[in-house]
């Protein structure tokens, strides 16, 4: 008896799409290459999403519903941290996502879902309302794990001499904050940084900030 073929339906339909985006990128999803990947003719994907871009918000979601949820018993700071820390792990699972989501304009309800819920914690650890409107406006896309870098780096190592040597010259103090650490070529913050301290330093900054404007009673 021939084995049963499994039931096509939303969810495997985007979890086919998500492990072709991770293996390919996101520009390799497409719905002759997802329905090929899934052994089923194209037409067989429209009754589960309506088009390209359904699609890509169905991805978007599930890579969202990865993020741990909040954790009850910890101090805003601590669950803010640690949800944030989840996100970047998922982000960093799913590299693709990053693009996918910052070329979308308006959030599903999924991630409007998760955005009430980090809200929420702010506002249960006692921040005000107003408080917390300026602090999820300064969070930006860190609040999913990820940060929008103004520019691409060229690795060190890849630099010529020539220019190395014009930078130092007519940019003295960017070379001295750039070389100051050991560098790790594979960063997207800049040539040799950690992107994972970076990240953190920049959470923990920013926590500061607003914890000593709730203690101070700050409003707009």
């Amino acid at each position: 008896m021939p084995a049963r073929r499994e039931q096509l339906n939303r969810d495997r339909v985007l979890a086919a799409a998500v492990a072709l985006a991770d293996a390919e990128g996101a520009d390799a999803v497409s719905m002759r290459g997802l329905a090929q990947r899934l052994g089923v003719v194209p037409m067989a994907l429209y009754k589960h999403v309506a088009n390209k871009d359904e699609l890509l918000d169905g991805m978007i979601d599930a890579v969202v519903l990865e993020i741990e949820a909040p954790v009850d018993g910890l101090d805003w700071r601590s669950a803010v941290r640690r949800r944030i820390l989840s996100a970047r792990t998922v982000l960093l699972r799913h590299p693709w996502a990053r693009r996918a989501m910052e070329s979308k304009t308006t959030p599903t309800p999924i991630v409007l879902a998760y955005m009430d819920s980090t809200i929420g914690i702010f506002l249960s650890g006692g921040l005000s309302v107003d408080l917390t409107h300026h602090v999820m406006h300064a969070l930006g896309s860190r609040v999913f794990g990820f940060t929008q870098e103004l520019y691409d780096t060229t690795p060190a190592t890849e630099i010529p001499p020539e220019v190395a040597r014009f930078m130092a010259m007519q940019f003295p103090n960017i070379v001295a904050v750039a070389t100051s650490r050991p560098h790790d070529p594979g960063s997207v913050v800049g040539p040799g940084c950690d992107d994972q301290f970076e990240f953190e330093f920049s959470i923990d900054l920013f926590l500061d900030g607003v914890e000593r404007l709730h203690h101070k009673g700050w409003h707009s």
